[in-house]
């Protein structure tokens, strides 16, 4: 086999250097050159399979203590991403890279066989190898493999990001997430952090008896949330269909249907800003229990949340952007009303004052209003302002006013306000629940006031949804529902402020070339 390669330096020019795009390309002529030189000596740089024994994280975990100099008789295969290369004389060093874990690969030229001496000069950083050896320690005591062979599973034709610069631009770590995850280990526990939170969040909830299930994606109308959709056509059908913006429709049927509690977690898709707390494709958990109420959803939250953070990251006592954050129940309930009158210094603040007066109070705070809107929005908006950005630990916000939660059932004790709740975290929703409103008559109502809304110009009001009530015509129990935004939950537990760091590939402005 050849082994005088073309000259390549291994890594991604640095952001200062000369002209990156030609030194690229220069990169990527000289890696293509050595696939040529593989394939005319019979090597497939591209192989079909390849069978380790070990991954690189169970070879760290079986030989914690390996001394110094000591070779272990024990022999392994394993495979991963080269992420570095030095020579000294005749001795190689490789480092391996796997699972978000390194191992060294001590190579003296003498003990490899003729073709992965050959191969050595033809590697690259940020190619796939794999390699069979005696499992050692350097005398430096670094734990390492001595291969006897080498084999190379993919050529890489791009080169990873110089180690001294690394991938320290945003928006190339969010755009180019694979290899944000070979160059930068905190992305790897981020995700890490969102996989544990998932399986946590499932299991409690099938703990507690709940089925999982699947509605569907695309809606004939939009509804079960006050949002704008994303519209597409289907061709066959000839007729318009949204990304659902939330499954609580579907959900609720389901309990109309005799299914007692039921839970998705899903893909939901709103057509509106994008800000370090929203992507407009977004993981939602959606839970519907029958003969519950809101009380009995605000435990369930609790419990939810403790459980994602114990599993995820082992305590409910965290720390988000440097400062201590309790995940730990029981939480704080205040109704929005109360809280709302103490930052105006509002002790009268009702929603039934005269809507000149809360105009006044809103001018007062510089919160905007509309003329559209009634008592209970504008208390809502002086809420939004003065008051939620400033609740850390978790707090439950309760009994939300009916103009702005139309699926919410009212309130039993007092007709201005709904059984709702926001769980806050640092200063944040996470959360949304209610007990629901069952009565299909009060429903429709509530759905004809949110289509003159919509018929006004409020482009987020709901429509009337016909196959929903006719489906709480069959009669739906008392229930109790809940949704909580996963990449915010994953957010504090991954002590991350951009919902983009916990997304893998989030939504982006189109690439400039």
């Amino acid at each position: 086999m050849p082994v005088d390669p073309p000259p390549d330096n291994g890594a991604a020019p640095a952001p200062d250097a000369g002209d990156d795009a030609s030194k690229l390309a220069e990169i990527i002529e000289g890696r293509r050159a050595k696939i040529d030189q593989l394939r005319d000596a019979g090597v497939e740089p591209y192989p079909v399979r390849f069978r380790p024994s070990h991954t690189v994280p169970e070879v760290r975990a079986a030989y914690p203590d390996v001394a110094a100099g000591t070779e272990t008789g024990d022999h392994v295969t394993i495979a991963g991403r080269l992420v570095a290369k030095r020579e000294m004389g005749k001795l190689r060093f490789l480092v391996l890279r796997e699972d978000g874990q390194d191992i060294q690969l001590f190579c003296p030229l003498a003990a490899l066989d003729d073709d992965s001496r050959a191969l050595m000069d033809l590697l690259d950083t940020g190619d796939w190898i794999g390699a069979t050896g005696e499992v050692m320690a350097s005398k430096k005591g670094e734990l390492s493999v001595k291969p006897a062979t080498l084999t190379l599973l993919a050529k890489g034709l791009r080169p990873l990001p110089d180690k001294w610069h690394g991938l320290s631009d945003t928006e190339a770590r969010f755009r180019q997430r694979e290899l944000d995850l070979v160059v930068n280990d905190d992305a790897r526990r981020v995700f890490e952090v969102r996989s544990r939170v998932l399986s946590a969040l499932r299991a409690e909830m099938e703990e507690r008896g709940f089925v999982e299930v699947e509605t569907p994606m695309l809606h004939p109308i939009p509804g079960g949330a006050t949002a704008r959709p994303f519209v597409t056509h289907h061709n066959t059908l000839d007729v318009d269909l949204y990304l659902r913006i939330a499954p609580e429709l579907y959900l609720k049927r389901l309990i109309a249907g005799g299914m007692r509690r039921v839970f998705e977690i899903n893909r939901n898709f709103r057509n509106e800003g994008m800000s370090t707390r929203h992507n407009p494709e977004f993981t939602m958990l959606e839970s519907y229990a029958a003969y519950d109420d809101y009380h009995d959803v605000m435990e369930l939250t609790e419990g939810l949340i403790e459980r994602a953070a114990r599993d995820a990251v082992g305590t409910t006592d965290v720390t988000y952007q440097g400062r201590p954050l309790s995940l730990a129940g029981p939480y704080r309930r205040a109704t929005l009303l109360e809280l709302t009158a103490e930052a105006t210094r509002r002790p009268d603040l009702r929603y039934d004052l005269d809507v000149a007066d809360l105009r006044a109070l809103c001018d007062t705070h510089e919160v905007h209003w509309e003329h559209a809107w009634g008592g209970g929005k504008l208390i809502v908006e002086l809420y939004e302002k003065l008051v939620e950005g400033d609740l850390w630990e978790p707090t439950f916000v309760i009994d939300h006013p009916v103009e702005t939660s139309p699926l919410a059932r009212a309130h039993r004790s007092d007709p201005h306000v709904t059984e709702r709740f926001e769980v806050i975290v640092a200063g944040r929703e996470l959360g949304n629940a209610f007990s629901e409103l069952i009565d299909p008559s009060v429903q429709r109502e509530r759905f004809e006031a949110q289509a003159r809304a919509r018929a006004a110009g409020d482009a987020e009001a709901m429509v009337v949804d016909e196959a929903y009530l006719r489906a709480m015509e069959l009669g739906m129990p008392p229930t109790g529902g809940l949704g909580i935004g996963v990449d915010r939950l994953v957010m504090f537990l991954a002590d991350v402020s951009n919902i983009r760091d916990v997304i893998l590939f989030p939504t982006l402005r189109p690439e400039q070339t």
